[in-house]
């Protein structure tokens, strides 16, 4: 099923792009240690703390990039009389604080 919002390009700053970008490749890192931390056995209780911390760093890529789409995408999309897409930032919220 295609997303009513699929053909819609984001438009952020190169700035951001490098934080965004900078943030996603240190949590790959994280999550390639958990991978390792768990062959090698380490103890459960270490993990589950890294674990928390790689949760802990996704949301702020989220809340980063939330941030970012509504001073533009939304704001641009309201000043355009395009009001649905409030509607849809409320269904993007609503999984991000599942």
């Amino acid at each position: 099923m295609e997303k009513c919002c699929s053909h819609k390009k984001a438009h952020h700053s190169e700035e951001l792009k490098k934080k965004l970008k900078n943030r996603l490749n240190r949590i790959e890192g994280q999550v390639r240690g958990v991978n390792k931390m768990i062959e090698e056995d380490v103890y459960c209780d270490e993990v589950l703390h890294q674990i928390a911390s790689i949760k802990s760093a996704l949301n702020g890529v989220s809340k980063l990039l939330l941030e970012a789409h509504m001073k533009s995408c939304v704001t641009e999309d309201i000043l355009n009389g395009k009001t649905e897409v409030i509607d849809e930032l409320l269904d993007t919220i609503g999984k991000i604080i599942k």
